[in-house]
């Protein structure tokens, strides 16, 4: 059986010779993992991050990897691929779907939610530092527990007023709210921690760094 799918990247694992595992999420399949073969038709760059790809999934009876062919780029994502600060957002991004969203996962919304933020992201010319402080804030509503001010309050320690502000302002407020590369990061941090407790799951974003290190360079 083939199934004609929309993909978002997660990531890409070389398993032998010219094929790879792809990671992705599909509003068809969810969370899933399928075949592919790299080849002059099929470059790998088609597989970075947060790729948005059309492709046709062919279901094996026999195994649980599924065979991807066909594929082609939805969108060219050309603002996230030239530019180093949104590269860096993206990678942070990805990992952090990689680590929250399970194997087998599916929810029809939570994928248009992540289609919509990367197009987003594409699209922001300027004043996108807070960005992936709300992606992880809208997160929290797609996995099903979108936080209240005193939700945050046990994690929020001094940046209670900052978490307010981002929780009440819109997304275009959010994006102009003045906060130092410190802050970024500390709020961040808070975040994934709340997203740890929520799903039970011991989050070590390792892209967080990196991508202070960038945004405040």
């Amino acid at each position: 059986m083939t199934t004609a799918a929309q993909l978002i990247v997660l990531s890409t694992t070389k398993i032998s010779g010219n094929s790879v595992v792809v990671q992705t999420l599909s509003r068809e399949f969810g969370r899933r993992g399928f075949l592919a073969t790299v080849s002059r038709t099929t470059p790998a760059a088609l597989f970075l991050p947060l790729n948005v790809l059309d492709a046709e999934v062919t279901e094996n009876p026999k195994s649980d990897l599924w065979r991807m062919r066909g594929i082609s780029c939805r969108y060219p994502l050309a603002s996230i691929r030239t530019s180093p600060y949104k590269s860096a957002i993206s990678l942070f991004m990805t990992e952090v779907l990689l680590r929250t969203v399970t194997e087998g996962a599916w929810d029809e919304s939570l994928w248009e939610w992540c289609e919509r933020s990367i197009l987003t992201l594409d699209a922001l010319e300027n004043d996108y530092s807070n960005f992936h402080l709300r992606f992880l804030l809208e997160l929290c509503g797609a996995l099903g527990f979108a936080p209240t001010t005193m939700d945050l309050a046990p994690f929020a320690g001094d940046l209670y007023d900052s978490l307010r502000s981002l929780l009440s302002l819109s997304f275009e407020e959010s994006m102009l709210l003045p906060l130092s590369g410190t802050a970024r990061s500390a709020i961040a941090d808070i975040l994934i921690r709340y997203i740890s407790y929520h799903t039970e799951t011991a989050l070590e974003i390792r892209s967080l760094p990196v991508l202070h290190d960038i945004l405040t360079a």
